[in-house]
């Protein structure tokens, strides 16, 4: 089963210091493991240390990937804590990314949404997800 399961999601990019700075110093998740030249392939693993998931950044040298495929592929990060929400939005906004008006509205109802370099989008939503 994949329950209590750490789940890597794992992204090709052209734009790799770039798209770590984002996810670091923007969104405040930490470098967690890096490699270089690994078969062509340099990559930066980040996330919180301890939490069953993380991303993960490859640039292969000489290969070129492109940006998102649609203005709807996004990862939602739900903060229920207003001030935590708030916090992250000034933190994104303060290292010099601005929001953008989201494809789908539903998420500008209690969200706000931003663009990774690769066009990739990043929903801050001030809500708790339940199942």
């Amino acid at each position: 089963m994949l329950q209590g399961k750490t789940v890597r999601i794992a992204r090709p990019t052209d734009r790799l210091d770039q798209v770590v700075k984002f996810y670091t110093d923007g969104l405040g998740l930490q470098i967690l493991d890096r490699f270089e030249n690994h078969q062509g392939f340099d990559g930066v693993m980040v996330g919180i240390p301890g939490e069953l998931y993380h991303f993960e950044f490859t640039q292969q040298q000489e290969h070129r990937v492109g940006r998102a495929p649609t203005q709807d592929n996004l990862i939602v990060f739900y903060l229920p804590e207003q001030q935590d929400w708030q916090r992250t939005i000034e933190q994104m906004k303060a290292t010099g990314y601005e929001p953008v008006k989201s494809y789908n509205p539903y998420w500008d109802r209690d969200g706000v949404t931003f663009e990774d370099p690769d066009g990739y989008r990043v929903v801050l939503q001030n809500a708790s997800w339940e199942t």
